[in-house]
């Protein structure tokens, strides 16, 4: 990797603080002009610190989940340093597995599907419609959170985890230029410019990726065919304060990305279009990712009480587009999926210190969707006896909605005990979006310190989890009838939220002043279970129920931390069974295979037996040497899920020099 520091602004003398301002004279005799760096001081970074704290500390509480965070240091500390996407930092942690899936290089969490929210300085971030990985860019990222198991109840709607990132902060101007690039003809140059004027501070980042492997690799060899990808993604932040105790934070971001959809080499044809002949190779299917987003945020801090207020809006599409013609005659079938939505939402939290015992902490937060989705298929017509006619037709299924979701909710942290904290809360949430619903979770967490080094915590919750609304779009299937597209299962019930009951209980144990060791347990009952997957050449997702499920998993980890040294490692065992697929029942495909699920628990195709991670680091004033890796026992295949893909093992390695100061560190812990 390369790297060089961006070069002071031209004309600027800087001048320590302690030093007097340059002056200039000009030959004529001209009044002095003064010139001088832009520097925040040291009161306005007390300030922001402040708030910083009251929103991280006081207003959005982590009470009762299981957290494990990693700052900045660990984050330049991985081999990759901030070139590692965002998925794969979330690999290091307990009880995240990959997901190899060419549809959806992402992870999972718990071994839930794409049931995870982000959260960037507490606002809720809108999912968007793509399938083909992480739409945020690392390198913004200050500090990185991720939450599961029993959330407190101002967490809703995505509830497998909450990915809770903080910003970096920029107090002098300066920025860098990185380039980054290895094998598969990868090339990512990247920039990043922070600073501040006045009561302002801003932070900006860009990244360019171009590779030869964008998805997944579709054949078992190093070189993937047809598998270019171009990728742009932009974060911009900034924030002003207003007096001592009102900050107006405003982010932006945007991500494009296009991506040529890998070839396998011998598929045979289906005869019955086109050629006798015809190589699989050259099948030029590709499909564009967009996401664009904007957040504002009103924070206030006084001394018992704090808020924040937020807007956002988000647009989002995904464009599958085939190869007609080399479609046609593989698949009997071409569809050009198009997936738009418009999302505009408000958000407010809020927090009221009533006594030294007693947090009270209450919100509310709206989303209104506008969805388009369309799915222009080109297909065969059947004669009257089934068999496909060589001559084309091309039907259009088109469905708009406008849904919305809304949630409201209250919770106290009453602190019984200097070791004992009992945090409570209770949440409604109501959906309307193909279907209606709403529901009334109570969540509650009990926090014991027993020792100084020693922390329990036990937690209940209810969960109500809408779908997707791009991915639960219902298709016309009457609209296919009697062509190569017709389904062998005519049942389309819609898709409806997921609701659950979770259980939750862990321990961390701080061994030495170096060494942690945590453990949790865990199990969640749900019925409508929602999962998701790719259905025929489309890579898209669409979501449907299973009536009932479970999941139940532990997780170990174990952190050492001495001077320039880290080591961690973690562990996860976890199983995830459903039963009887009770919405979108066509994407099944096989009718017996629907008929088994009916009668018979099996895993869910998410579901991952083991998981683990582990990775240490040194540093030795500027040099830098680094590991790390993540194992899979992989995902579930076959009939019914009854088989599982193999196993996985992947490992980074780096000896470099770094400039960055102070100490690589991360460390995992409950809240």
């Amino acid at each position: 990797m390369l790297s060089a520091r961006a070069a002071e602004l031209p004309g600027a003398q800087v001048a320590s603080a302690d030093a007097p301002p340059a002056t200039a004279v000009t030959d004529q005799g001209l009044s002095e002009i003064v010139v001088t760096a832009n520097r925040i001081t040291e009161s306005l970074w007390i300030k922001n610190k402040e708030l910083d704290d009251a929103r991280d500390k006081d207003l959005l509480s982590k009470f009762g989940a299981t957290t494990y965070d990693i700052d900045q240091q660990a984050l330049q500390a991985l081999p990759q340093g901030k070139n590692t996407s965002l998925d794969k930092v979330l690999l290091q942690i307990p009880g995240v597995s990959y997901d190899s899936a060419i549809s959806n290089p992402d992870f999972h969490v718990r071994n839930e599907y794409s049931n995870v929210q982000y959260r960037i300085n507490g606002i809720q971030l809108p999912d968007g419609v793509s399938a083909s990985g992480p739409v945020l860019e690392t390198g913004f990222i200050g500090n990185l959170n991720l939450l599961d198991g029993t959330l407190p109840a101002q967490y809703g709607l995505r509830t497998a985890g909450v990915v809770d990132i903080i910003t970096k902060t920029e107090f002098d101007p300066g920025g860098n230029l990185d380039l980054y690039g290895g094998t598969w003809a990868t090339v990512s140059p990247s920039i990043e410019y922070g600073g501040g004027a006045g009561q302002t501070q801003y932070f900006l980042t860009g990244r360019y990726l171009q590779s030869d492997q964008g998805l997944e690799n579709a054949m078992p060899t190093q070189d993937p065919i047809h598998d270019h990808t171009r990728q742009e993604k932009f974060f911009g932040f900034g924030s002003t304060l207003f007096g001592d105790s009102t900050r107006l934070t405003y982010m932006a971001g945007a991500f494009v990305g296009h991506f040529q959809i890998p070839d396998l080499l011998g598929q045979e044809l289906l005869g019955d279009f086109g050629p006798s002949t015809l190589s699989s190779a050259i099948l030029n299917e590709n499909e564009t990712d967009r996401f664009f987003f904007g957040l504002l945020a009103l924070q206030t801090h006084h001394d018992n009480l704090d808020t924040q207020f937020s807007v956002f809006t988000r647009y989002a599409t995904i464009n599958f587009m085939p190869d007609v013609y080399d479609d046609l005659a593989f698949n009997d079938v071409a569809s050009n999926v198009v997936r738009r939505s418009v999302l505009n939402g408000l958000q407010l939290d809020a927090s009221d210190r009533l006594s030294d015992a007693h947090t009270l902490r209450a919100g509310f937060g709206l989303s209104i969707e506008q969805t388009q989705v369309q799915d222009l298929a080109t297909v065969l017509p059947l004669d009257s006896v089934g068999n496909p006619l060589p001559t084309p037709v091309t039907l259009n299924d088109y469905t708009s909605k406008v849904g919305w979701n809304a949630g409201v909710y209250v919770q106290d942290e009453w602190r019984m005990r200097p070791d004992l904290t009992l945090n409570t809360g209770l949440r409604f949430d109501q959906m309307n979006q193909f279907v209606s619903a709403n529901q009334v979770s109570p969540r509650i967490a009990l926090i014991y310190k027993p020792l100084m080094e020693t922390t329990l915590h036990a937690g209940v919750s209810r969960y109500f989890t809408p779908p997707m609304q791009t991915e639960a779009t219902p298709n016309d299937l009457a609209l296919f009838q009697n062509t190569t597209q017709q389904q062998a299962i005519a049942f389309d019930d819609p898709v409806r939220p997921e609701r659950a009951r979770y259980f939750d209980v862990g321990v961390d144990q701080k061994l030495l002043s170096s060494l942690a060791v945590g453990l949790d347990v865990y199990y969640k009952r749900s019925t409508d279970t929602l999962d998701d997957g790719q259905f025929g050449q489309a890579v898209v997702l669409d979501q449907f129920n299973y009536a009932d499920g479970f999941s139940r998993g532990a997780e170990l980890k174990i952190d050492y931390y001495q001077g320039g040294f880290r080591a961690y490692a973690n562990l996860s065992h976890e199983v995830t069974m459903v039963k009887d697929v009770v919405s979108n029942q066509y994407l099944i495909g096989d009718p017996v295979e629907l008929a088994y699920l009916a009668t018979t628990y099996t895993y869910s195709s998410d579901a991952q037996t083991i998981s683990a991670s582990a990775g240490t680091s040194y540093r030795w004033y500027n040099m830098l040497a680094s590991i790390d890796g993540f194992y899979g026992s992989g995902l579930r295949a076959g009939f019914a899920n009854e088989q599982h893909s193999p196993g996985y093992t992947q490992w980074n390695a780096v000896i470099g020099r770094i400039s960055i100061p102070g100490v690589t560190r991360s460390h995992s812990r409950c809240a």
